[in-house]
């Protein structure tokens, strides 16, 4: 698995934090589980392919800006399944809230689904995502780097990260995050025009 090297110098970034979250959350009567079955089903991606995750990253370092994108598409489909309907549902259950900008409630169902499977890398990522939007940038970093931990590679993580240091005026390290989501992704959108804006400030105005 590929090391990136910016997570060492910014992990002593991560502010302190505390989370509150019942971790009893998945207990759900029979009456309810055939339907949140149904609903896993009807939002997960219905074919992966064959390849390896290695392979796919292998070929996205290389693919044109289209095939770039289903590639990108089928990672983070990958990413989304933990292995646990009742982890996926509270995935899912969580990005509907998000979309209709019900943060807190999102960042609960987030919070009981890494209660619950807290090596599931997109856990951590959605809730980052989450805290993002409610304007919480330390909480939001602290589950960042817990994606980067699980998942060196997952690129998203990395502009999110680039783009939070950027707003702290820590251009080196955003920089450094949006350098390395390109030498994962070189298609991704973000990393070129945040690495264009940091130009100046990071390489300093030639003599």
């Amino acid at each position: 698995m590929m090391e990136i090297s910016v997570l060492s110098p910014l992990r002593a970034t991560v502010l302190a934090f505390v989370i509150g979250f019942a971790p009893s959350v998945l207990a759900q009567d029979q009456d309810n589980a055939s339907s949140d079955t149904e609903e896993v089903a009807a939002e997960q991606p219905k074919q992966l392919s064959d390849e390896t995750t290695d392979t796919l990253f292998e070929r996205l370092m290389e693919a044109e800006e289209r095939e770039a994108s289903r590639i990108e598409k089928e990672i983070t489909d990958r990413w989304a399944k933990s292995g646990s309907d009742s982890a996926d549902l509270l995935l899912i259950r969580g990005r509907k809230a998000l979309e209709k900008r019900e943060i807190k409630k999102a960042i609960a169902h987030f919070s009981r689904l890494i209660a619950f499977e807290p090596d599931f890398a997109e856990g951590w990522n959605a809730r980052a995502t989450a805290h993002f939007a409610d304007r919480n940038l330390g909480r939001a970093l602290s589950d960042l780097y817990e994606v980067l931990r699980i998942e060196p590679r997952h690129f998203g993580a990395l502009i999110g990260l680039g783009l939070i240091m950027e707003s702290l005026d820590r251009d080196d390290d955003a920089h450094a995050a949006f350098s390395a989501a390109l030498e994962i992704h070189p298609n991704i959108d973000g990393a070129g025009d945040g690495i264009e804006r940091l130009k100046k400030s990071v390489e300093g105005q030639p003599i």
